[in-house]
């Protein structure tokens, strides 16, 4: 297929030059009635391109035109039979994959650090998890992903799972051997989901780890809107072989989708994939050049700031790693990443992407150059002279309890009748809510699991050393939503 074509952009816009007078929603009709200031700071044309699925412009729900040939332009590119548009951003997406496979009481394998759309389909769908750790690194106090043995030995014991689910790469870039992962389920005819919200370009270039179409994965959810170069909430769903009907994953998409989808957002992946396709090598080639450079001057000028490299590799769960990604350790400074982000900006204006105890994560892409690095490498370079009289060795604490016993499917857990109690007595409970810990983000419990004194404890530890501990409603932390218990009847 001719990979410069843009059929859905180049669709609307001749729509847009007929002149059409608009008799239909939106009400602002071409930006007529938008206010000025608005409109002025947007422009007129982007107004123009807020259209709805009338019949010249075709329909995401029931593609049969300029969506179709978009999406098959698509799926060519990212090597799939089938590309799904998603204006629901990639949690729409993950949710897709789920319930397309999952229905009320079936198994899923699924890492314990997962994204909290993976939580809410498997609540929608009724599914049961069987969790997985992840592999911590005990030197950035982060994790990683789930191992080939890991997923081996989960689908021994639950061999009639409906899938196992994988994050490819993590947010920080990491990946494992996923084309192994993959041979271990199919061996069980188990199909594998990825989760690949941080990983669209990676199918772009041989030197960043194999993306879930290559390494022979059923179905992915990836977000192009992250590192791909559509606007924001727009993503993909690439669906392969037929483990997973295509039909059925229309249909879910179809059920979680707005009927008034953008087609400003689904212009936007159209000719992200155009530039991917044509361009996307060399424009990777930029990112990794950039990176690797601000990687280097960080390891060779600074003495208290270390950037993550290949050394990072070596282990079942780091087989491969996306060198766009700036994993900084500052624990050494006698600071936390979170001081660190609020340094930067209030000091250089300067965003990174997130922060955590021991770590701030800087995204290249080649939305950059060599005066936004310069920035970056100055100011990181102060940082360092303004703590030196602060700097330590500083050990990184990062421990988990085990996983706690599952007593209800989290779908039950999260529409019984529930109570509100002091979280001090909830020992022995079951929780009706989601408790984690950042670093690493695994959920400590969530809706059905039995919390334990462990558990209490564990958390308690984290709030007295001001570790950032997330998820209840009540966001002091002294209660939580709990099952009701049924008082017996005399």
């Amino acid at each position: 297929m001719d990979q410069q074509r843009t059929p859905l952009f180049s669709g609307l816009l001749r729509h847009i030059n007929n002149h059409p007078i608009p008799f239909h929603i939106p009400g602002h009709k071409k930006g007529n009635a938008i206010d000025p200031a608005f409109k002025d700071f947007l422009g007129e044309n982007v107004f123009k391109m807020d259209l709805i699925n009338i019949e010249p412009l075709d329909d995401l729900h029931h593609p049969q035109g300029i969506i179709k040939e978009a999406q098959e332009l698509a799926a060519e590119a990212f090597g799939a039979d089938y590309t799904f548009f998603s204006v629901q951003g990639t949690s729409g997406a993950i949710m897709t994959m789920i319930l397309s496979v999952c229905k009320p009481g079936d198994k899923i394998i699924v890492p314990r650090n997962a994204h909290k759309s993976i939580t809410s389909a498997i609540i929608f769908a009724g599914a049961t998890p069987i969790f997985i750790h992840p592999e911590l690194d005990e030197n950035l106090g982060i994790s990683h992903g789930i191992t080939p043995s890991a997923v081996k030995h989960a689908l021994q014991v639950h061999p009639d799972a409906k899938g196992v689910l994988v994050i490819n790469p993590t947010y920080f870039g990491i990946a494992g051997d996923l084309e192994k992962i993959v041979s271990i389920a199919h061996e069980y005819n188990v199909p594998v989901l990825v989760d690949e919200a941080h990983g669209v370009h990676i199918h772009f270039h041989e030197g960043l780890p194999l993306s879930a179409m290559q390494a022979g994965a059923d179905i992915a959810a990836t977000s192009v809107h992250k590192l791909g170069g559509s606007l924001t909430q727009s993503s993909v769903l690439n669906l392969q072989g037929d483990r997973i009907s295509h039909e059925r994953v229309q249909t879910i998409l179809s059920m979680l989708t707005t009927t008034s989808t953008s087609y400003i957002l689904l212009a936007s992946l159209d000719v992200a994939r155009k530039q991917l396709t044509t361009n996307g090598y060399q424009m990777i080639v930029k990112s990794i050049q950039l990176a690797d450079f601000a990687r280097t001057e960080i390891n060779n000028n600074l003495s208290y700031i270390y950037c993550v490299g290949e050394e990072i590799l070596g282990t079942e769960a780091t087989f491969r790693y996306d060198p766009t990604k700036l994993i900084i350790s500052v624990k050494n400074l006698g600071l936390t990443g979170y001081d660190v982000e609020v340094w930067l900006r209030e000091n250089y204006h300067i965003e990174v992407e997130l922060s955590d105890l021991y770590n701030i994560l800087c995204i290249i892409t080649p939305g950059d150059d060599e005066k936004t690095i310069q920035i970056l490498l100055k100011a990181l370079k102060r940082l360092e002279s303004e703590n030196m009289n602060d700097v330590i060795t500083r050990e990184v604490n990062v421990k988990i309890p085990d996983i706690p016993l599952l007593a209800i499917l989290p779908r039950n857990a999260f529409y019984a009748e529930t109570e509100i109690i002091p979280f001090s007595e909830a020992d022995g409970r079951i929780s009706a809510e989601s408790i984690m810990v950042y670093p690493p983000g695994i959920p400590i419990f969530i809706p059905g699991e039995i919390i334990t004194k462990e558990n209490i404890n564990y958390i308690n530890k984290n709030k007295q050393a001001g570790l950032p501990v997330q998820g209840l409603q009540d966001e002091t932390l002294e209660s939580i939503r709990v099952i009701k218990e049924q008082k017996p009847i005399y």
